[in-house]
């Protein structure tokens, strides 16, 4: 039997590590991951070449990684002293950015995807106090043991979750938010989310490939943003990934046109949409 050519979500980590990589290396880069080339692998340059919309769809996630790093950076400037990173993945952030040596940052995801991303960067030293945490989000118990933890020893903690949320149930979703909801400590979350519209788009287009992975997109809100707010998180900032690409001129010509159209920080319905939002606890 052939190979997937996505054998489960670690594999997807190694993917958008080669778009970083890319990014990298060009003259204006919007930022910088010298880290992204080693860690996405000969994996991910083969799964890069052989997804669908590969190319077309590079924009996003430059955008979506360039819009993560501006509100993390806002942030501790604002004081935040503990980032908490779920589903972590292969973010190199504690090692690329200019991050205070005192500042906490949690890496949360499973094992295997820690080892591998441990084992890789072990001769590197990240610039801030780094601790990874091997843990299944989906272990209830586990994840508020942990949560309690770290919100009762941070002032004021940032959560961080890039490219989870697409993957999991509007319901776990909900459960996830109430429960960082809960520790006094914990004061924004940082998440990305696409529209209805944009979600059967992606489900049509690449739905096959994540679904034989183990891993099917099922989550683009009606709602949008707001939907945080029955969880106990209102969303304070709504930054699109098309306009933020329009201005970092990562947009195909095609596309140009539509980041010219006005956007609202609501519902979106049917229109492919997909945004990064900072959300502070209700």
């Amino acid at each position: 039997m052939e190979e997937p050519l996505i054998r489960d979500i670690s594999d997807t980590a190694r993917w958008v590590a080669v778009y970083r990589a890319r990014e990298t290396e060009r003259p204006d880069a919007a930022f910088r991951d010298p880290f992204a080339r080693r860690l996405a692998g000969e994996r991910g340059e083969q799964i890069a070449r052989a997804m669908p919309m590969a190319e077309e769809a590079a924009w996003s996630f430059i955008a979506r990684t360039h819009l993560f790093d501006r509100f993390i950076l806002r942030a501790v400037e604002g004081g935040a002293d503990l980032v908490v990173n779920l589903a972590a993945g292969l973010d190199a952030r504690p090692y690329r950015m200019t991050l205070p040596p005192s500042l906490r940052w949690v890496e949360v995801d499973l094992p295997e995807i820690l080892d591998y991303k441990e084992e890789v960067l072990a001769a590197e030293k990240p610039v801030c106090a780094l601790e990874r945490v091997r843990l299944d989000l989906s272990n209830v118990d586990a994840r508020r043991g942990l949560f309690a933890r770290l919100g009762g020893s941070a002032r004021q903690a940032l959560v961080i979750s890039e490219g989870l949320l697409i993957y999991l149930m509007r319901s776990d979703i909900y459960d996830l938010g109430r429960d960082l909801a809960e520790p006094a400590g914990f004061r924004h979350w940082i998440v990305d989310i696409v529209s209805p519209g944009l979600l059967e788009m992606l489900k049509q287009r690449m739905g096959d490939l994540v679904r034989q992975a183990g891993a099917p997109y099922v989550f683009g809100p009606p709602e949008g943003p707001p939907f945080f707010e029955r969880c106990g998180w209102k969303p304070i900032e709504v930054r699109s990934m098309l306009k933020t690409a329009a201005k970092l001129g990562r947009l195909p010509m095609l596309l140009r046109m539509l980041a010219l159209l006005p956007e609202s920080a609501g519902a979106q319905g049917s229109r492919p949409w997909a945004a990064v939002c900072l959300l502070s606890r209700s």
